[in-house]
């Protein structure tokens, strides 16, 4: 007898970039995928996992033409029609800053079955690339994950009060305003000798570069060529310290040459 139930959608998190990072649950979707929707940035180590799946690309890239959100939110709900797993892979954890709830809203409202795996968020990575903990006993209590980025025909956000009112924050999809973001918060108050780590392709080699709010301000970003996270707070004194104390003995070095 033919089975002529829909199929379930499996929105699941791919982690920050390195392959094995993967959860064991996304790994096993993955390879009994009938098709996966993936974003732009999920490895293609991690894509190649599925291995008897259709692989189609909706991903966003700033600055580059994308997948509208209804188009895809559509495609998901068309292939749980015809295929009994599909596999909606997102770059991190689905549920933060992944517009998942739009594709949970439209597919519940299909009548489709979905089910979230999650995924490592790329500040969990980069804080263990860095070594550096979010949270630190007598230093960093709070921690506020915030975007600047404001999508078309939405309200922008007070993103800076989170990042005011926290020890230590993380904001994603920001490098492309970095001057702009440290002018803003620098205005509302932060100290301008905040430290600034910035951290390009969590998991994968990328540019891991310690700043200031102010030489933010200043100087903006080195040339970056990944996604990039800029997180800062006191957490990450120390590691500015130690760049600063390179540095002076470097100019002391070249000096005495």
């Amino acid at each position: 007898m033919t089975n002529n139930l829909p199929g379930t959608v499996y929105l699941v998190g791919a982690g920050p970039g390195a392959p094995d990072l993967l959860t064991l649950r996304a790994a096993r979707l993955l390879e009994s995928a009938d098709i996966v929707f993936h974003d732009a940035l999920v490895h293609p180590d991690t894509i190649a996992l599925a291995t008897r799946a259709e692989k189609v690309a909706v991903g966003k890239r700033y600055g580059k033409h994308s997948a509208a959100q209804l188009f895809i939110n559509k495609r998901l709900v068309d292939a749980a029609q015809k295929h009994q797993t599909v596999v909606r892979l997102k770059g991190g954890d689905p549920m933060l800053f992944g517009r998942a709830q739009e594709e949970i809203d439209a597919l519940l409202e299909a009548g489709i079955a979905v089910e979230v795996v999650p995924g490592i968020t790329a500040a969990l990575a980069a804080s263990a690339d860095l070594g550096i903990s979010l949270t630190r006993r007598g230093i960093s209590r709070s921690v506020a994950f915030a975007t600047p980025r404001v999508g078309r025909e939405e309200q922008p956000s007070d993103w800076a009060a989170s990042l005011m009112n926290a020890d230590t924050g993380v904001l994603y999809m920001a490098a492309h305003e970095s001057k702009e973001i440290a002018a803003q918060l620098i205005a509302r108050g932060k100290p301008a000798q905040t430290p600034v780590m910035v951290v390009e392709s969590a998991s994968l080699d990328g540019l891991r570069h310690v700043t200031t709010l102010e030489a933010l301000k200043r100087d903006g970003l080195p040339q970056l060529t990944g996604p990039a996270l800029l997180m800062l707070g006191e957490v990450y004194r120390e590691a500015l310290n130690a760049a600063q104390d390179q540095q002076a003995l470097a100019a002391a070095l070249k000096r005495r040459c």
